[in-house]
């Protein structure tokens, strides 16, 4: 399997561990590729450059492998992993848990919105953003109730109910700028419905406050209800990207499900065939213009964005689609990384990108086997991805319709970077030396706690 890993001794992590004492970044972008693991990457990459590793993310000086199991499933074993072929399909993570980790540096069981297993709350990195004055937001390509972006600004016992998590992201929360799918009155195609369904936007009653400009709260403890200003046009996410903007934005493009994932057309034929809807804002968009708003807040920000749909489309073994929502994702941190290095820098902003688990189990084509292997033998069991070349779907094989424990990858650039690698202490034998996600929220939250 083709893969590159920053080779870490565990010397090497004790140096890194002192030295990285005093990097506290300004601000935090976290991107997080909902069902990603390397081989959606590789397949994406293979696609549109027809080389490995062409992202400029991959680039990033870290690069590091992570596990993603949940507090009731089974914990990542090198061993066992790369001995028996379906080892990794057992008792995998949901992104509930898996986001949890990551905002708030605790495992939590699967469905869990960042509450430990006893039902206990757990203060996220958001909250902890939000404790120092800074300003935060969440966007995704798909419903901004889904598990993943609600585990880092929502508590709620089952990830399954979304009128209240989006209640408790829309009322209570201290969010600057919400952003994600779930419109009520358009399907996936963008176009207008009556088969009307308000679960994902908190209820009706809350979609009409938000359509009337008359829902908010004190988010900025002035005494004084901060009202969210709601998007929905492709041309107001394009004006929201320079200049002056409002206070909070909530943006909620006119499509049901996801930005692009779930149009009309044949769901499996190769990337780029079936025409994007027009009507959309891309992730691109939307990160850009949250980083307009975000970046007027002096102290600095915390940003989670999400390529939601990559598990979608991983979960249902379309490969073309997956590989465009990949590629959407990555043009998303490639303006993400056009902001950095022209409005702020590398020695203020940490950009981090990972995922929350790996759906699918996606290798190359005739892998599997009952049989069992040593380590050593796993190149004959996982075959690799197949480079066909440029704009060519690659060679590949989906092996689940569900999540995998697979380890996937993290790469990250910026202040306190080298903290999160410091955690890297566990050794896989293919992918190298690797940290958990509960780590990564640890050393993330660790990051602003230092003076």
């Amino acid at each position: 399997m083709q893969v590159k890993i920053l080779t870490i001794t565990l010397l090497g992590i004790s140096l890194l561990t002192f030295s990285c004492a005093r990097e506290k970044p300004k601000n935090i972008i976290l991107c997080i590729s909902d069902g990603c693991g390397y081989n959606q990457i590789l397949s994406a990459s293979y696609y549109k450059f027809g080389i490995e590793a062409g992202f400029a993310f991959e680039k990033f000086p870290i690069v590091l492998a992570m596990s993603t199991y949940s507090a009731d499933g089974v914990k990542y074993s090198p061993d066992s992993s790369w001995k028996r072929f379906d080892y990794v399909l057992r008792k995998p993570t949901d992104s509930a848990a898996s986001a949890t980790a990551m905002a708030t540096g605790s495992k939590t069981v699967n469905g869990v919105i960042s509450l430990n297993a006893n039902g206990d709350t757990l203060r996220t990195i958001i909250e902890v953003a939000e404790s120092l004055g800074k300003s935060t937001g969440v966007i995704t390509s798909v419903q901004f109730s889904h598990a993943t972006p609600a585990s880092f600004v929502a508590h709620n016992i089952s990830r399954q109910n979304y009128e209240e998590i989006a209640r408790e992201m829309i009322e209570k929360s201290q969010l600057d700028l919400l952003m994600g799918c779930g419109h009520p009155l358009y399907n996936n195609s963008s176009e207008k419905t009556d088969a009307n369904s308000f679960k994902y936007v908190g209820g009706k009653e809350t979609w009409e406050r938000l359509q009337n400009n008359n829902i908010g709260n004190d988010a900025n403890g002035d005494g004084i209800r901060d009202i969210w200003q709601l998007i929905e046009n492709i041309d107001d996410f394009k004006e929201l990207m320079s200049g002056s903007t409002p206070d909070r934005v909530i943006g909620i493009p006119k499509v049901y499900k996801t930005l692009q994932q779930s149009r009309e057309g044949d769901k499996y034929a190769p990337p780029h065939i079936v025409p994007f809807n027009d009507s959309i804002p891309s992730l691109a968009i939307m990160a850009r213009g949250a980083l307009n708003l975000l970046d007027n807040n002096i102290n600095g920000f915390f940003l989670m964005m999400e390529g939601g749909a990559i598990d979608w489309a991983s979960h249902d073994n379309q490969s073309g689609r997956m590989i465009e929502e990949e590629i959407e994702f990555a043009n998303a941190i490639d303006t993400i990384i056009a902001w950095v290095e022209k409005y702020s820098s590398w020695d203020e902003t940490l950009v981090v990108v990972t995922g929350d688990h790996e759906t699918g189990y996606l290798t190359g084509p005739d892998s599997g086997n009952d049989s069992l292997y040593t380590s050593e033998e796993h190149q004959k069991i996982w075959r690799p991805i197949i480079n066909n070349g440029k704009e060519n779907l690659p060679g590949m094989e989906w092996h689940s319709h569900g999540h995998s424990n697979s380890l996937i990858p993290l790469f990250a650039k910026g202040p306190g970077s080298r903290l999160i690698a410091s955690h890297a202490d566990e050794h896989d034998p293919v992918r190298g030396y690797y940290l958990d996600n509960a780590e990564l929220g640890k050393a993330l939250i660790a990051l602003w706690k230092w003076r």
